[in-house]
C-alpha cells in the first residue's frame, strides 16, 4: 500500500522528489491567482462587486482549505504523505476545472470552496516530506526552492490565465489549467516515495507512533514562538495574499493596463523578485540560523520593514516603469520568510509531528492571511469609491501595507523566545 524508504535516499533522488513537489506547488499557486488576473472580465460578465470579488479570493478559498489542513494533516502523518498529496492535486484542480462553469456568485464561490477543500492536502505534508529528505544544514533551502512555487505559480497564474483569457475567454483558463493539474497527478504519485519521518536528521528515523492532534498542539501551544510567527506571518499575507489577487485590476484601472500588458507586468514582477527573495530567504537563514536559532525569526521581521514603504512609493507611482522598480524589491523581500518560518515550525515539535504542525501554523496564517486579505481589500475600495472613484483601489492597497508593520512587530517579539522552544534533531 504505502512505499516506504529503508535506507537514506541520495542527493539526487531527494533532489528529484523536491523538484516533483515544487512542482506541485505551482500548480496550487497557478490555481489560487488565475482568479486574481480574471478579476475584470468576470466583474464585467457575472456583474459582482469588488467586495464580492474579495470574498472569492479569501474567504471562499480559505474556508475549508484552513480548516481541513489539520485533519489531512494528522491522516498524512499517520500514513502516506506521497497518496495524501496525489489525491489533493486531483481534487483541487477537478475543482479548479468547474471554476469555468460558473454562473454566478454563488456557484463560483462553491467551486472555489472546492479548491481549498483540495489544496488543504497539499502543503503541511510536503514541508514534513521535504524535512525527512533533507538534513537540518539543508532544510531551510531546499524548503525555499520549494517555496519558490509561490512567486512561479503566482506568475504563470498572471501569464497564462491572462493570456487564454484575452485569447479566448476566462472560463476557458479556469478549464485549461485545471485539466493539467489532473494530468500531473498520477506521474507525482509514480515518482514520489514516502520516505521514513525523521530520516534525514542526526539522531536518525523517529519511532512509528501515531500522533493524535491532542499530544501536538499542547506541544505548539506552550511556545510563544510559534503563536508570534504564526500571527506574525498572517498579517503579513493579509497584505501579501491581498496585493497578489488585486495588483492586476490596480494596473487595469490605474495605470491603463489592458488584461494581457497587466498580466505581464505583474507576472515579471513575481518571476524576478519573489523568486529572489524566497531562495534568498533559505540561503541566509541556512547560513545563519546555525549561529543563531533567533535569526530565522529576525530575517523575515526585516525584510517586513524594508517591504512596506516600497509597496507604497510603487502603488503611489503614476508611472507604471517607476512602479515596476520600486515594487520588484518588495515582491521578493514580503515572501522571504517562508524558508525560515517553514523551517523553523518543523524544529518546534519532534519529526513524527511534523506534517500536523505545520497544519497548525497554516490554520492561523490562512484563516486570516488568506482569508482576509482581499476581502478586506476590496471592501475598502467599495467603501473608498464615493471619495476616491476609480482610484480607490490604489488607496485601498497602500493602507493596507500597514499590515506589515504588525507583523514585522510579532516576528521581532518570536526571537528570543525562538531559541529556547527549538528542538535539536
Amino acid at each position: 500500500m504505502t512505499s516506504v524508504t529503508h535506507t537514506p535516499p541520495s542527493r539526487r533522488y531527494a533532489n528529484t522528489v523536491l523538484a516533483m513537489l515544487f512542482i506541485v506547488y505551482t500548480f496550487n499557486f497557478l490555481d489560487r491567482q488565475i482568479l486574481g488576473i480574471l478579476v475584470q472580465p468576470i466583474k464585467a460578465d457575472l456583474g459582482l462587486t469588488d467586495t464580492q470579488l474579495g470574498a472569492l479570493g479569501g474567504i471562499a478559498f480559505a474556508l475549508l482549505y484552513s480548516t481541513l489542513a489539520i485533519p489531512l494533516a494528522i491522516v498524512a502523518d499517520r500514513t502516506s504523505r506521497s497518496w495524501v498529496i496525489t489525491i489533493s492535486l486531483t481534487v483541487w484542480s477537478g475543482f479548479t476545472a468547474l471554476c469555468g462553469l460558473a454562473t454566478g456568485f454563488w456557484s463560483l464561490f462553491l467551486a472555489r470552496l472546492g479548491v481549498g477543500v483540495g489544496e488543504a492536502g497539499g502543503v503541511a505534508p510536503s514541508y514534513a516530506m521535504i524535512a525527512d529528505y533533507f538534513p537540518p544544514e539543508r532544510r531551510a533551502r531546499a524548503l525555499a526552492i520549494y517555496s519558490m512555487g509561490i512567486p512561479i505559480g503566482l506568475a504563470m497564474g498572471a501569464i497564462l490565465g491572462g493570456w487564454i483569457a484575452a485569447t479566448v475567454d476566462w472560463r476557458t483558463a479556469f478549464i485549461v489549467v485545471g485539466i493539467a493539474g489532473i494530468l500531473v497527478a498520477p506521474i507525482f504519485r509514480l515518482v514520489v516515495k514516502e520516505p521514513l519521518r525523521g530520516g534525514a536528521d542526526p539522531s536518525g528515523p523517529a519511532p512509528k507512533v501515531a500522533v493524535p492532534v491532542s499530544a501536538v498542539f499542547p506541544i505548539l501551544a506552550k511556545k510563544p514562538s510559534f503563536w508570534l510567527m504564526a500571527f506574525a506571518a498572517a498579517f503579513s499575507s493579509m497584505c501579501g495574499y491581498g496585493l497578489a489577487f488585486w495588483s492586476p485590476s490596480l494596473l487595469i484601472r490605474s495605470f491603463g493596463f489592458d488584461l494581457w500588458g497587466a498580466s505581464l507586468f505583474f507576472g515579471s514582477l513575481l518571476l524576478v523578485g519573489g523568486t529572489l527573495g524566497v531562495f534568498a530567504g533559505g540561503w541566509f537563514a541556512d547560513k545563519l540560523g546555525g549561529r543563531d536559532r533567533g535569526n530565522y525569526a529576525k530575517l523575515p521581521a526585516i525584510a517586513w520593514l524594508v517591504t512596506l514603504p516600497l509597496f507604497a512609493a510603487g502603488f503611489w507611482s503614476s508611472s507604471p516603469w517607476v512602479a515596476w522598480a520600486f515594487l520588484v524589491i518588495p515582491n521578493g523581500l514580503n515572501i522571504l520568510w517562508l524558508g525560515p518560518v517553514t523551517t523553523a515550525v518543523q524544529n518546534l515539535v519532534p519529526p513524527q509531528m511534523r506534517a500536523t504542525a505545520s497544519a497548525c501554523f497554516l490554520f492561523i496564517n490562512n484563516l486570516i492571511g488568506l482569508g482576509a486579505g482581499s476581502w478586506v481589500m476590496g471592501a475598502m475600495s467599495d467603501g473608498m469609491t464615493a471619495q476616491f472613484g476609480n482610484e480607490s483601489l490604489r488607496y485601498s492597497l497602500i493602507a493596507a501595507t500597514s499590515f506589515y508593520l504588525v507583523a514585522a512587530v510579532l516576528m521581532f517579539a518570536a526571537v528570543k523566545h525562538l531559541r529556547k522552544d527549538w528542538v535539536e534533531a
